[in-house]
């Protein structure tokens, strides 16, 4: 069950892993908010890069009765996204507590799956496996 810190529900890398991993929950978006060089060098394969800072000219675009959980580096950065989301009316967002840092499966290299032209559309096509 997922942790609330700071007024925003936390997930662990097992509940990620999951999630990720279960067709039942593709619904659930998730998305790495690191900035692309960080996300060239490592992340879990097949989430998309969407960097924090292009998400407040974005928000609007957002599906707000959606679920999204974010990811970054430590989870320091994706709480205060998900904060910012909480704020712009996006209830259901999660925080993968400990980001990359605490992530023990398979991570890949590259750009494989930034996204560079938003919309849930776009959004949805790079949660595909």
């Amino acid at each position: 069950m997922p942790e609330t810190i700071e007024g925003v529900s936390h997930v662990s890398a097992a509940e990620l892993a999951e999630i990720w991993n279960d067709p039942e929950q593709r619904n659930i978006y998730i998305i790495d908010v690191r900035e692309p060089e960080e996300y060239q060098e490592a992340h879990i394969p097949g989430i998309p890069l969407l960097p924090m800072g292009e998400i407040p000219e974005l928000i609007d675009q957002f599906d707000k009765e959606a679920e999204y959980i974010l990811v970054c580096r430590s989870g320091r950065r994706s709480l205060e996204v998900s904060k910012y989301f909480q704020s712009e009316g996006i209830q259901k967002v999660h925080n993968y507590a400990g980001g990359m840092l605490a992530w023990e499966a398979d991570v890949v290299d590259g750009l494989e799956h930034v996204i560079t032209s938003f919309s849930m559309k776009n959004l949805e096509r790079k949660l595909a496996k």
